[in-house]
C-alpha cells in the first residue's frame, strides 16, 4: 500500500479557511504550552497517545516513560504527538471490581477520539480491562490504532524458586490455610511475585489480552511479551510510533484488520496459551463493537480442540521473561500456522498479513513453547456448558489437574461424569464468612456456589469463583473443590471452575434458586450443568423471587447496571452497539 497524503481530521479544526474563526478558536490555547501554528496548520498527523499510566495504575505506569519513545517515533515519521489520559483500570485494587470500569473507559475512549483533533492513535495498555476497553474505542471510532503493550514483569523468584503473580496468590492462601506458613511469609511470597515495573508476569488475564491483541494484528509483531524493563520495550515503543504515522497516512483503520478471521484465531490463540477465562467476555464485547458476530458455539467449534503449546504459569511452569526469549505469541502462532489452524491470510497493522508476520518465527525453546503434534495437554480451549443453572458458561480446561480429573471426573463407567452437593454463598462476604462453618459440613463431594457476582448483581461481575475448600480440607490435601458462580475469577488461577454464567443470578437466572444441599450434575461429554430438582420445585422457588442485590453506590453503577448485558455476550454497553465508524463524521463545531 503506498503512502500518500490526504487530508486529516485534524486539519478541520486547525486549517479551515471555510471557518477561519474556529480555527482561530482552536489554535489560540495549543500555544500555550509551545506549540506553533505552523506544526499545527502543517497537514501532518496529529496521534493521539491514549495514556494509561498512572500512580493508580501500577501495571501500565511504565507507559509513561514509554510515552517518551513513542513521541520520538512519531516525529520521527513525520507526525505530532498529543498525549491525553485515560480513565484507569487496576485489577487489583479497585473496588468493587475493575471490570465496572472496562465500559466506563471505553464510553470514555470514545469521546476523546471522536471529539478531539486527532488523525490517529497508539493505544497503550497492560493490565487486564486496558487492552479490550482501548480497542472496544478504537472500534466503534475506526480511526488508524495500533496498539502498544506495556509488558509483563521480570520474572520473580523466591528461595530459589519462580514466583508468579497471581498464582503466587493463590498457592500462598492455601498455605496459609493449611498452617504451612504465617502471614509474614504469606505476604513476602505476594512481594516476590512483583519484582518490577510490568503487569502479571503469568499468563493472566494482563497477558492474555495483551497476547490477544498481537492476535488479531493490531500490534506489531513480538510486541505483546517483552518484559517492561527491556530494552527492546523502549525499542518498540519507538517502532510503534513510528509505524502509527504511516498508517495515519495510509489511512490503514480497525475495520480493516478486525474481522471475524481475526476473531476466531484470537480463540484458537488464546486456547494454545492456556488464556484466561476473561478472554471470553472480552474477546467477545471486541468482536462485538468491530461488528463482528462471535457465537457462544465457536468456542467450542474453533477453539476447544486446540491443544496447549505453551508452558507458562498458571496452566505450566515457567513466566514471562522465559516465553518472551522463546519467541512470544509470533512463536506459538508459527506452530498453528504449520498446521493449518490459523486464518492468516489477513491484513495487520504491519501492513503485512499475519502469514508473512508470521516468517521464521519457530521457538528455540521447545521447555516453554511445545510442539502442535506433542503439546503440554490435548484439548485446552474453554469447555461450554449449559442446563438448568445457565444458557452459558465456560470451564477452563488446561488447568484441570491430575488430581481434580482423577477425583471428579474418572468414575469407571462415569468418565467426565461428576454430582456434587451444593455450597452456595451470595456474594464474596458470604463465602469468606462461612467456608469453615462446620455446620455446612464441607467435603470433597462438594461443590461451591457462588451467585450474585454477575454484571449486574455486583456490579460489574467480580473475581470470585475460584473458592478455595475449607482450611479443614485443604489440611487434608485437597486443595480443591468444583466451584461455580456468574463471576470471574482471576486469570492467574489453577482453578478449573465453572464461571461467567450467564444469565446470572440478579436477572433471574437458574443460580438464583439453587439451594445448599441440592446436587448438581456436570456432564462434560454432553456438556451439561443441572441442579437435580423436579419441575415442580423449580417453580415454587422462582414464586419466592431471586436473591437481594445490593444497592448501588455512585452514579457510574447505577448507569453501569441499566445499560450492561450479560457475560456471554461480553458483559457490552448494549446501547453502544448501534455506534460505528464515528470517527468518520466530524462532529459540530463548538461555538
Amino acid at each position: 500500500m503506498s503512502t500518500q497524503s490526504r487530508r486529516y481530521r485534524s486539519q478541520d479544526w486547525f486549517d479551515n479557511p471555510d471557518h477561519i474563526d474556529m480555527t482561530a478558536l482552536y489554535l489560540e490555547r495549543f500555544m500555550n504550552y509551545g506549540i506553533t501554528p505552523e506544526e499545527l496548520r502543517s497537514g501532518r498527523p496529529i496521534i493521539g497517545i491514549a495514556q494509561s499510566g498512572s500512580d493508580i495504575s501500577p501495571c501500565n505506569r511504565i507507559h509513561l516513560e514509554l510515552a517518551k519513545r513513542v513521541r520520538d517515533g512519531i516525529r520521527d515519521a513525520g507526525g505530532i504527538a498529543m498525549e491525553f489520559p485515560l480513565h484507569p483500570i487496576f485489577e487489583n485494587c479497585r473496588r468493587p471490581t475493575a471490570a465496572i470500569d472496562r465500559n466506563l473507559a471505553y464510553m470514555g475512549l470514545v469521546e476523546i477520539l471522536h471529539g478531539y483533533p486527532i488523525d490517529a492513535v497508539v493505544l497503550t495498555t497492560g493490565c487486564d480491562k486496558t487492552t479490550p476497553s482501548q480497542l472496544m474505542a478504537a472500534a466503534t471510532v475506526d480511526i488508524p490504532a495500533i496498539v502498544l503493550s506495556g509488558g509483563p514483569m521480570l520474572d520473580g523468584w523466591l528461595d530459589g524458586e519462580l514466583v508468579g503473580s497471581g498464582s503466587a496468590i493463590w498457592k500462598g492462601r492455601k498455605q496459609l490455610a493449611a498452617g504451612q506458613i504465617d502471614n509474614e511469609k504469606f505476604l513476602e511470597i505476594a512481594a516476590a511475585s512483583a519484582p518490577s515495573a510490568g503487569h502479571c508476569n503469568t499468563m493472566g488475564t494482563a497477558s492474555t489480552m495483551n497476547a490477544i491483541a498481537e492476535a488479531l494484528g493490531m500490534s506489531l509483531t513480538g510486541c505483546s511479551a517483552i518484559p517492561a524493563p527491556y530494552r527492546e520495550r523502549g525499542q518498540m515503543a519507538y517502532e510503534t510510533g513510528k509505524r502509527i504515522v504511516e498508517m495515519a497516512k495510509q489511512d490503514i483503520k480497525p475495520s480493516q484488520i478486525l474481522n471475524r478471521d481475526a476473531f476466531l484465531d484470537a480463540i484458537v490463540v488464546n486456547a494454545a496459551i492456556g488464556g484466561s477465562t476473561n478472554a471470553q467476555q472480552h474477546i467477545v464485547a471486541m468482536a462485538r463493537h468491530a461488528g463482528v458476530e462471535l457465537k457462544s458455539s465457536d468456542w467450542m467449534e474453533y477453539g476447544h480442540k486446540v491443544p496447549l503449546l505453551l508452558n507458562m504459569q498458571p496452566s505450566g511452569k515457567f513466566l514471562g521473561e522465559r516465553f518472551h526469549r522463546a519467541g512470544g505469541v509470533p512463536a506459538v502462532m508459527w506452530e498453528l500456522e504449520q498446521q493449518g489452524k490459523l486464518r492468516s491470510d489477513r491484513f495487520t497493522v504491519t501492513g503485512k498479513t499475519m502469514a508473512e508476520n508470521l516468517i521464521g518465527r519457530e521457538t528455540n525453546d521447545r521447555e516453554v513453547i511445545y510442539p502442535f503434534n506433542a503439546p503440554l495437554k490435548e484439548d485446552a480451549g474453554f469447555f461450554v456448558l449449559k442446563g438448568n443453572l445457565f444458557d452459558f458458561a465456560i470451564m477452563k480446561t488446561s488447568v484441570i489437574s491430575p488430581e481434580f480429573r482423577q477425583r471428579y471426573l474418572s468414575a469407571p463407567g462415569k468418565e467426565n461424569i461428576f454430582e456434587s452437593r451444593a455450597i452456595v454463598f451470595d456474594g464474596s462476604g458470604d463465602y469468606h464468612d462461612r467456608i469453615n462453618d462446620p455446620a455446612l459440613n464441607i467435603d470433597e463431594n462438594c461443590i461451591l456456589v457462588i451467585r450474585g457476582a454477575g454484571p449486574i448483581g455486583w456490579p460489574g461481575s467480580a473475581e470470585v469463583v475460584n473458592m478455595q475448600p475449607p482450611d479443614a480440607l485443604i489440611k487434608r490435601g485437597i486443595n480443591w473443590l468444583p466451584t461455580l458462580g456468574d463471576g470471574r475469577q482471576s486469570g492467574t488461577s489453577d482453578s478449573p471452575s465453572i464461571l461467567n454464567a450467564s444469565p446470572e443470578s440478579a436477572v433471574g437466572g437458574g443460580l438464583a434458586y439453587i439451594r445448599t444441599g441440592d446436587t448438581v450434575r456436570v456432564d462434560l461429554n454432553e456438556g451439561s450443568c443441572n441442579m437435580l430438582i423436579t419441575d415442580e420445585e423449580l417453580a415454587s422457588r422462582k414464586a419466592e423471587g431471586i436473591p437481594p442485590v445490593p444497592a448501588s453506590q455512585t452514579p457510574w453503577q447505577q448507569l453501569y447496571r441499566a445499560t450492561v448485558g450479560q457475560m456471554e455476550t461480553g458483559a457490552c454497553m448494549e446501547l453502544a452497539l448501534e455506534y460505528r465508524g464515528v470517527g468518520q463524521t466530524l462532529a459540530r463545531h463548538n461555538h
